[in-house]
């Protein structure tokens, strides 16, 4: 008699009306990538920060633009006692005080900056390389974001294989009980290999229950990656791993690496916004220049009216508290200056490292593919001769068991196998600068 758990075969069945009641989004690789990056929340901010550089460059650029100033007032004034010695016209010496009771002015002011010490120049130079630093930026993030949609697809379709081998695997399980719990009802089997049998099945049942949450995990991060309601079953590429990559040698991979690195140009960039950013701290030990002007109108009513009142003229200004204040900033400067050049030399490294461990990671996967291979045909060749061992009382039954478990184990592992190297191969592409390329 089967002793499987009818709560676990409910259990599993209900999983799998939930999984396939819903329809199926066949959906490629690329067509995956594009949602992704349609969707991406990151690449949005990534968008934000290169709107604000590009603001910041606006602005150091709209220093080179004149300023002006405007003010009017308008004042209403008690009666104040007001004597001018002016000299009078009148006969007997005396002028009458005239009664100022309001007043009313306005003044007009503008300045254009003509030389700065080269803080505007070099104010301007800095942020054009901190603006292309930002949009570097977003190529790398870019670039992730098409990694990650890699690698949950892949999953993806792992967790879709292993419940796939897991149910065939238990199919053929719970036939052998059927067969074994014959074979016990008529005296030609002890009941404890039976027990074996049923047991082995209603492991079978734990791991396909296991196999379905992850697959249906799996799914819910591919739909919140792509922007796609929960709900939608994603069906992905079956041909997908039997594409064949064309590998290349490692010199050629690394120095790809260091041309096209989004994340190394943007730190090169960078560490010449801080040497820029040093001769633009220098600067304030000049004066400033600029051209000045200025119009001012005034009435005040019974004393004096103003009108055409026009400058024009020159100014300088000169800081002398920059003699002994600029020198700290210079130094401050000259540091984030040099922490950036060796910020760069790391990454140099670190480039060569990643490069090195994903091609040797490839190479790998590669090998690993061959051995699962030749594995799963040696598995499959163990099964079926001890199979017929056992049909012929030349094997146990714990022999025959544990060479299914085998044959399962094998072609799981080949089925990952080649889906690892999809993933492997494109952190390649993504060490050497190249996958957003190829995706383009």
């Amino acid at each position: 008699m089967n002793k499987r758990k009818p709560g676990l075969v409910v259990l599993g069945l209900f999983a799998f009306t939930f999984l396939n009641a819903q329809e199926g989004k066949l959906i490629r690789l690329d067509e995956a990538i594009d949602l992704s990056i349609k969707n991406s929340k990151e690449l949005k901010v990534s968008q934000a920060k290169i709107e604000e550089a590009t603001a910041a460059l606006k602005q150091a650029v709209n220093n080179k633009l004149p300023d002006a100033k405007v003010s009017a007032a308008y004042l209403r004034l008690n009666s104040a006692n007001v004597d001018i010695k002016l000299k009078s016209n009148n006969p007997n010496g005396t002028s009458e005080t005239p009664k100022i009771s309001q007043a009313v002015y306005g003044i007009l002011n503008g300045s254009l900056p003509v030389y700065a010490g080269g803080r505007i120049r070099y104010g301007i130079e800095a942020a054009k390389y901190l603006e292309e630093a930002t949009k570097l930026d977003a190529d790398n993030d870019r670039a992730e974001v098409i990694q990650t949609t890699i690698e949950a697809y892949i999953n993806l379709y792992k967790a879709k294989s292993s419940v796939m081998l897991v149910k065939e695997n238990l199919s053929e399980s719970q036939q052998r009980v059927k067969d074994f719990t014959n074979l016990e009802k008529n005296g030609l089997l002890a009941r404890n290999d039976l027990l074996k049998a049923e047991l082995q099945s209603s492991g079978g049942e734990l791991s396909l229950l296991d196999a379905e949450n992850n697959w249906q995990l799996s799914n819910v991060i591919m739909d919140l990656l792509l922007g796609l309601p929960e709900t939608t079953q994603l069906i992905t590429d079956s041909t997908l791993t039997d594409s064949i990559f064309t590998v290349k040698n490692l010199d050629e991979y690394v120095q790809s690496a260091y041309t096209q690195r989004k994340d190394l140009a943007s730190v090169d960039l960078r560490k010449k916004a801080t040497e820029t950013g040093i001769k633009s701290v220098k600067a304030e030990y000049y004066p400033s220049i600029a051209i000045t002007g200025g119009y001012i109108a005034a009435d005040i009513p019974k004393l004096v009216t103003i009108t055409n009142a026009v400058n024009l003229g020159a100014g300088v200004s000169y800081n002398f508290g920059s003699l002994w204040k600029t020198k700290a900033k210079v130094q401050q400067a000259e540091a984030r200056a040099r922490e950036a050049a060796i910020s760069e030399s790391l990454l140099n490294d670190d480039i060569r490292l990643q490069v090195s461990k994903a091609y040797l990671n490839l190479l790998s996967s590669q090998k690993k593919i061959e051995v699962y291979t030749k594995a799963v045909e040696q598995a499959t060749d163990n099964y079926r001769i001890v199979q017929n061992k056992y049909n012929n009382s030349l094997a146990t039954t714990t022999d025959l068991l544990d060479a299914d478990v085998a044959q399962l184990q094998q072609k799981m592992n080949l089925v990952f196998a080649k889906a690892d190297v999809v993933v492997i191969y494109n952190k390649l592409l993504q060490t050497a600068g190249l996958l957003d390329q190829n995706k383009k």
